[in-house]
């Protein structure tokens, strides 16, 4: 097995660990002891890829944003000359923003409490700066295939939905919120605002 290959078994070994385990406990009470019996790894394995609990948490909310992305993409290459197929994907995505079980939801109310670590500051923004390009991206996609009007500023949307949905998840984390608007009411005005120009 290459290097290569094996960092990346080694590094979805332990999100997996740590996944269960915030399911389970939630993020704060999750020590590193925790993730090395959860995941059968010796501390020398682990720290041989990371340096804290936080990076870990910090893969994990990447991963979500990855798989979106991968699953859009997935729709373009399949010839979807339509907005509808690559838009149900994102859908899905905002859907679970509003679900405070979600693990993802959990580890970023978790990592903005952290943003004192210089580490856990660097990988807020390297999210946000992922998540404002991946919108921008869609737009674009969109744009070139002639599903979303051409006047749509792509930069500018793209960061306006990144801050909405950052909105519904922060959300998610405050008990017993009366939400009004929804993360279906968010998806219809992200589809009026792309197809209607």
């Amino acid at each position: 097995m290459k290097q290569e290959e094996r960092r990346l078994q080694t590094i979805q070994r332990l999100m997996e660990a740590t996944k269960a385990l915030i399911a389970e406990k939630g993020c704060h009470a999750i020590t590193m002891q925790d993730i090395m019996s959860r995941s059968g790894m010796s501390k020398g394995a682990i720290f041989h890829y990371v340096k804290s609990k936080n990076e870990i948490f910090a893969w994990v909310l990447q991963e979500r944003l990855e798989e979106t992305n991968a699953s859009f993409m997935n729709e373009v290459e399949k010839g979807r000359r339509t907005f509808d197929e690559p838009m149900q994907r994102i859908k899905e995505s905002i859907v679970a923003y509003e679900n405070p079980r979600d693990i993802t939801n959990k580890v970023l109310l978790y990592l903005l409490g952290k943003e004192d670590d210089p580490a856990v500051a660097a990988a807020l923004r390297q999210y946000y700066e992922r998540s404002v390009l991946l919108s921008k991206t869609w737009i674009e996609t969109g744009q070139r295939y002639g599903v979303i009007h051409a006047a749509v500023d792509a930069g500018k949307t793209g960061d306006l939905f990144t801050l909405m949905t950052l909105g519904l998840r922060i959300r998610s984390g405050i008990p017993q919120a009366q939400a009004v608007y929804k993360a279906e009411d968010l998806t219809t005005f992200i589809r009026d605002i792309l197809t209607k120009g």
